[in-house]
């Protein structure tokens, strides 16, 4: 028979501190002999929804999932799979017929079920009459508003990392695998690794961030620059240019950490590569003297 779960309902977009209450209040449950499992959506979601772009692709939030909110499960199925589902078809068929809930986890706004109809008290009703238990969880605010991941898209499109870091509960991170560039940066004496967006991902706003990568070596102080190089005509995606200060290991093909601190200035289209190599290295002095305590992931 399979295992009995406390199942966290919710899109996760991000998972920022008002997501990690509702999976935190779904781990503890594992001293019960409940597996905590995650009930979740691909995040392509957030776009269907009207949001600008989801936070974190799929392969980075479930690891946020497992490796940092204690999620043993992961049911995260496409919207179209289940979209047609009544509320109580939800229920029957998933959370009792598929995830084995015998403790379900949301937060007040949770909605579920064809055109969203039903919402946390019909969550509770259900579990009534099906039998298991559900516990909803409050907003968690901060500056007086709710914690929401449009909160926290907003305030990366304008730039705001710090604030956006804040709600996350840990600085913004790009995950991927280094891809190989013009290798311009090279040539202007800024070596740089290179990270794409997924697409359909909100972009953080085109700038220059200081940043911090981990390499083989460990955490290095890095600046970061998103946006498409105007000086040199890209015309692909967005993409994260990534210079590690004082750093010269070979990092390409790997799949690396990069989050963001600081915002520094506003992306730039320059008259000449030369002034783009003065302000490059006037951007690296700034870093230097960038210091601040922050949360390394430690997966």
């Amino acid at each position: 028979m399979p295992n009995k779960t406390a199942a966290a309902l919710g899109l996760f977009d991000g998972v920022h501190l008002g997501h990690r209450a509702v999976l935190q209040a779904a781990a503890a449950q594992s001293a019960d002999g409940l597996t905590p499992a995650a009930f979740t959506f691909q995040p392509e979601l957030a776009s269907v929804k009207g949001a600008a772009g989801f936070l974190y692709p799929e392969a980075l939030k479930e690891h946020l999932l497992r490796t940092e909110c204690g999620m043993e499960e992961i049911y995260a199925p496409s919207f179209p799979e289940i979209a047609a589902l009544s509320g109580e078809d939800f229920v029957r068929e998933i959370l009792c017929g598929r995830i084995h809930a015998a403790s379900v986890v949301c937060g007040e706004d949770f909605r579920f079920g064809k055109a969203a109809a039903w919402d946390a008290s019909d969550l509770r009703r259900f579990g009534t009459q099906y039998g298991f238990d559900v516990t909803i969880v409050g907003a968690v605010c901060s500056g007086g508003e709710p914690v929401s991941s449009s909160r926290i898209r907003g305030l990366l499109e304008s730039g705001d990392i710090a604030a956006a870091n804040a709600l996350l509960g840990e600085p913004y991170r790009i995950r991927g695998e280094i891809v190989h560039g013009a290798h311009l940066g090279h040539t202007i004496g800024f070596a740089t690794i290179n990270q794409s967006f997924v697409p359909g991902q909100l972009v953080p706003r085109f700038g220059v961030y200081a940043s911090e990568t981990r390499t083989p070596d460990g955490w290095q102080l890095s600046v970061t620059n998103i946006g498409v190089k105007p000086t040199v005509g890209y015309t692909g995606l967005p993409l994260a240019e990534t210079h590690i200060l004082d750093y010269a290991g070979d990092l390409y093909g790997q799949e690396l950490d990069v989050i963001l601190t600081d915002f520094l200035r506003g992306e730039q289209k320059f008259d000449s590569l030369d002034t783009l190599q003065l302000q490059l290295g006037s951007d690296i002095a700034q870093r230097r003297h960038i210091s601040g305590n922050y949360h390394h992931p430690d997966t």
